[in-house]
């Protein structure tokens, strides 16, 4: 059978890091192990009842049944503006200020297709999200990494690009509370940023993936919520984590009114919107009885407590997430992130993502995710350290 060639596009895609992670987990399932699996970041906690019931009756409605508006319903985007007026104190216009997103990893991508054009630079944090590269790559746009550094508190220091690539830049990713660090961002740390991109003319996009998760009463900050935000960015934020709604593919995209625009643009050649349904779920998610969000952070809270307890009774040294559902932990002396990763997969059948995935300077860690309960978390650690690695 004929073969046809991939596009110059597809060909120069990164590989996508995970693909081979589930590969090797499967593996070892096939095999027969007990499995423990903390390499993703697939929320395992179901989603709020009340959404659920939201979406059911929602389904009901024939005014769901047919297509709906390109740019989404709108009053998804004024729950969105209710949303950030209430959780953040920052004043959204509705219909000029958000786009709906089908999910933030598709905003994401979007975004470089959006605004870059072929050999346009794009400023990335190393270790990031891997498709802030996949978004590059389609825009055949060039990319500089900016290095997250435990010393740094896992920020980038601004000081340490040159000045070439701060004036060549169209575009910065950043992504607090961060994955894979799992640090968090100040509000001068954001005050910075916006001043380094009026200098030199550059756009923000913050990932705000994470927004709800924030450890020992920390809120999380938002981009938004320091002065002249919207001249220069915007941030991208998903239902995925703070409502456990990964499935349900539905995000959205605030700030600046003309990155928003083209953000609509592109997504009215390829999507016809979200299910109605789904969209009044995501209102009610958005807009209705928020305790059930909370038990999803408090949950998340005491697994990172009983899981750091765990590590320090085997003497593996690291730092408390501060955000996140993650912990970054650092590789034992003489290990690469990939070596020890695949010695956990084969000797304690622990599942664990190597650093080195998330970019060069993610080399020395592991990405753990807190995605199971308290006792399979501290099985876990008790399996690794039944290895003997640590000295406890």
């Amino acid at each position: 059978m004929r073969k046809f060639e991939q596009s110059d596009m597809l060909k120069r895609l990164p590989e996508q890091f995970f693909a081979k992670l589930v590969k090797k987990t499967q593996s070892m399932k096939e095999k027969g192990h007990d499995v423990i699996v903390l390499g993703q970041g697939n929320p395992d906690l179901p989603t709020p009842e009340h959404i659920v019931k939201a979406l059911q009756d929602a389904a009901e409605k024939p005014r769901n049944h047919k297509y709906t508006p390109f740019q989404g319903f709108q009053y998804l985007k004024d729950s969105v503006a209710d949303f950030y007026q209430r959780e953040y104190g920052v004043t959204i216009d509705s219909k000029t200020e958000v786009a709906i997103l089908f999910g933030a990893k598709t905003g994401l991508v979007e975004l470089s297709q959006c605004l870059l054009n072929p050999g346009d630079l794009a400023l990335l944090p190393d270790p990031g999200y891997p498709d802030y590269m996949s978004g590059t790559a389609m825009a055949d746009a060039e990319t500089a990494f900016m290095p997250l550094l435990r010393e740094n508190g896992f920020l980038p220091d601004y000081s340490e690009i040159s000045e070439d690539k701060l004036e060549r830049a169209k575009l910065m990713f950043l992504n607090y509370p961060n994955n894979p660090t799992a640090a968090t961002a100040t509000k001068e740390f954001f005050d910075e940023t916006i001043d380094l991109a009026n200098e030199h003319d550059f756009c923000v996009v913050h990932d705000f993936a994470y927004a709800t998760i924030g450890f020992e009463e920390e809120k999380p900050v938002s981009f938004l919520q320091s002065a002249g935000a919207k001249d220069v960015g915007v941030e991208i934020y998903t239902l995925s984590k703070a409502y456990s709604m990964a499935g349900w593919r539905v995000a959205f995209a605030v700030g600046n009114p003309s990155v928003i625009e083209s953000i609509n643009l592109v997504q009215d050649h390829m999507y016809v919107s979200l299910f109605g349904a789904v969209q009044e779920a995501a209102a009610e998610a958005l807009t209705g009885d928020q305790t059930a969000a909370q038990y999803l952070v408090d949950t998340y809270a005491n697994r990172r407590e009983r899981f750091i307890a765990a590590l320090d009774r085997i003497g593996w040294e690291a730092d408390a997430p501060k955000g996140t559902f993650f912990a970054w932990l650092p590789v034992p002396t003489g290990n690469t992130s990939e070596e020890f990763a695949d010695l956990l997969l084969e000797k304690a059948h622990v599942v664990v993502a190597p650093g080195n995935g998330f970019g060069s300077k993610g080399e020395g860690y592991v990405r753990v995710g807190l995605l199971d309960s308290e006792a399979r978390l501290e099985e876990a650690v008790e399996r690794i350290g039944r290895l003997g690695i640590f000295n406890k």
